[in-house]
């Protein structure tokens, strides 16, 4: 393969495509959304069957993610992300095609498998797209591209909406890939890594896809079906832990794995792969149910709601060739703790928030939030891949993103539930103290029949105040819960092994 990197505008190009690539996989976790009412109202399905557009594109992606360093093997690296773009592209096309809800939610599930590579893939083509000296630099742009995806999501999904119409946001992706598609092929064609026949492990995909499966059906329909009180949610989680328990055993005895186990005995690898999922399942908690909060709670519309968490991606935005130089300057478990500390120390100022939050205190708490991210994944992955073998590279970074991406959804699913859950805890409590002794009610039945608001009227107004109340006083729960959460992470970094200094022959960063 050759490993040189680009130069002059051919460097400009591919940084751009690869960046695009990225932009759009992440960006269509979260575009649909805020778009799902208006899918099923146009569809004629309800709400509820409208989130299988969210859940199978979840699910194809999470199966499809492990299988990278397998296809990159039999078909090359180069074919692989141009296949899968070009692929992407289609399914695109024929999601925003779709006639009623059963083609489009098998659709999304299909765009969700060939889309699996385009991350991990993306991220190496990055990095060899730039000179040894600028790798760190590479990093921090593909990092800063994949965390504004999803905050660009949900703005993006209502606005296409709203002032078009929902196909829209499957159609955005067409140009944008046809455009990444001819670009990757032309500048890398010559870059092609080694192929070879390796046996498909094919009980293995069987196993991932029903762990799989199950588990993320478990996590988007779990409260929605009271969790451990539904059988249908025992069966699911009954397969997934007897899938995941006999793929993890069989992979360990396979010869050529869709998943190498064996690279965890990679203290780095190890350690970079664990706090990755963890922080993320946080995060990306974090980055889902706020604007939820803020439009269920606070009545901010969904366009609204988006522009108060977009903040979060500027800084990240801006200081790109900031954190570059420091990756270059600082020991990267430094950064990482850092990163880690930041996170904590925002979401502990998130939990002393109150229902007369105004929009400038959110948008800023967000921008703040951003400080973390810049110096978060860029760093960990650095670290992470400093002693994997060139040889591994492909099978790691496809393991490494599914742990990732499969925590994000349980950190989601775990942040609703208890924040429901609280909620109603918190609720209970507040309406146990309304009462006609409570000074603090006599006062406030009296302001509302100043206002000509008595009786019934008057209980269902308090009772809607009640669960405003209810719910800010979860929302500062799981805030303050999470800031100890990354706390306690920010110890792991320092057990993470100094990373070698490679010569520029062991550099190249994807391999067959």
């Amino acid at each position: 393969m050759n490993g040189n990197p680009l130069t002059g505008i051919t460097l400009f190009l591919g940084a751009i495509a690869l960046s695009l690539c990225t932009f759009m996989q992440v960006l269509d976790y979260s575009i649909a959304n805020v778009s799902i009412p208006y899918i099923a109202g146009d569809l004629a399905t309800s709400v509820t069957d409208g989130t299988w557009v969210i859940t199978m594109f979840a699910v194809g992606n999470a199966i499809a993610l492990p299988l990278t360093g397998l296809l990159t093997r039999r078909l090359g690296s180069i074919r692989v992300m141009v296949l899968s773009v070009a692929l992407f592209t289609l399914f695109s096309w024929l999601c925003g095609m779709s006639i009623n809800m059963n083609m489009l939610v098998v659709m999304r599930f299909i765009q969700g498998v060939v889309a699996g590579p385009m991350i991990p893939l993306s991220q190496s083509l990055m990095i060899m797209t730039f000179p040894k000296e600028k790798r760190n630099l590479a990093l921090a742009l593909w990092n800063m591209v994949a965390v504004v995806g999803p905050i660009a999501g949900p703005i993006l999904g209502g606005w296409i909406t709203f002032n078009y119409s929902w196909p829209w946001i499957f159609f955005i992706n067409i140009p944008v890939g046809i455009f990444c598609v001819l670009v990757i092929r032309s500048l890398y064609k010559k870059k092609e890594t080694k192929t070879e026949k390796v046996r498909i492990d094919g009980l293995g995909i069987l196993l991932l896809a029903f762990a799989v499966s199950a588990l993320q059906i478990i996590l988007d329909q779990g409260q929605q079906l009271d969790w451990w009180r539904s059988n249908i949610i025992i069966a699911l989680a009954v397969v997934s832990v007897v899938s995941f328990v006999f793929l993890f055993i069989w992979e360990l005895t396979h010869d050529t794995p869709i998943m190498d186990l064996r690279m965890f005995k990679n203290r780095n690898f190890f350690i970079g792969t664990v706090i990755t999922a963890l922080s993320y399942m946080v995060l990306f908690g974090v980055i889902v149910i706020t604007p939820l909060w803020l439009q269920e709670m606070m009545g901010y519309t969904a366009q609204v709601a988006g522009l108060a968490v977009s903040t979060m991606g500027v800084l990240p935005f801006f200081t790109v060739v900031l954190v570059a130089k420091l990756m270059d300057k600082v020991r990267l478990k430094y950064l990482v703790a850092l990163s880690f500390f930041s996170y904590g120390v925002v979401l502990f100022y998130y939990s002393t928030f109150t229902t007369a939050v105004s929009f400038e205190v959110i948008a800023l708490s967000r921008l703040l939030l951003g400080i973390g991210i810049c110096t978060w994944l860029a760093p960990i992955t650095a670290i992470t891949f400093a002693r994997v073998p060139t040889e591994k590279l492909a099978m790691g970074q496809g393991m490494f993103h599914f742990f990732r991406i499969l925590m994000g959804g349980v950190g989601t699913s775990i942040f609703v539930t208890v924040w429901e859950r609280r909620g109603t805890h918190h609720h209970s409590n507040i309406i146990d103290s309304i009462n006609q002794y409570n000074p603090i009610s006599r006062e406030l039945f009296a302001d509302l029949k100043q206002y000509g608001i008595v009786g019934k009227k008057a209980l269902t107004v308090v009772d809607t105040m009640a669960w405003k109340q209810a719910m800010m006083l979860s929302l500062n729960d799981i805030f303050w819960l999470g800031g100890w959460v990354f706390m306690v992470l920010l110890i792991l970094p320092f057990f993470f092994e100094k990373r070698k200094h490679l010569s520029a022959d062991q550099l190249p960063p994807i391999g067959h």
